[in-house]
């Protein structure tokens, strides 16, 4: 992916559960793929194409691109983000408390297990977590 992306990745952060020593994970790796300025998506999206990649908006949340992977390599999750961008810090600020703050890993932890054993609804899940993850953003400085 880095390669797709060439000179237009600034750097490319691993985030999610699975940068979270410990943490229990989906085995799907959460990828921000940084890029210099809004500017640059439409050349971030024909670079990726190129590659195989999927564009599918921001899924609704502004600042973040996702992308499909191609079927052919390991499951993850691409996400483009211009640098400065408030979901990259909001990314970087959640991974890093949890990976300073093992009670918040297990409390999180403790809280994905529950929300995973209510069912296969991945919206469900997400919003089970949605206000542990503000609280522990406000605590990180947000």
């Amino acid at each position: 992916m880095c390669a797709a992306l060439g000179d237009l990745a600034l750097a490319v952060k691993h985030v999610g559960s699975t940068a979270v020593p410990g943490l229990p994970a989906k085995p799907i790796v959460d990828l921000d793929a940084v890029i210099p300025a809004p500017a640059d998506l439409p050349a971030a999206v024909a670079r990726l194409a190129a590659r195989g990649y999927a564009h599918e908006g921001d899924l609704g949340i502004a600042g973040r691109e996702a992308f499909r992977p191609p079927t052919d390599l390991p499951r993850h999750h691409l996400y483009v983000v211009a640098a400065g961008a408030a979901e990259l810090r909001r990314h970087l600020l959640f991974r890093d408390h949890l990976r300073a703050h093992p009670d918040a890993a297990r409390a999180y932890a403790d809280l994905k297990r529950a929300a995973a054993s209510r069912g296969d609804d991945r919206a469900a899940y997400t919003r089970a977590k949605d206000e542990f993850v503000a609280a522990i953003l406000r605590q990180a400085g947000e």
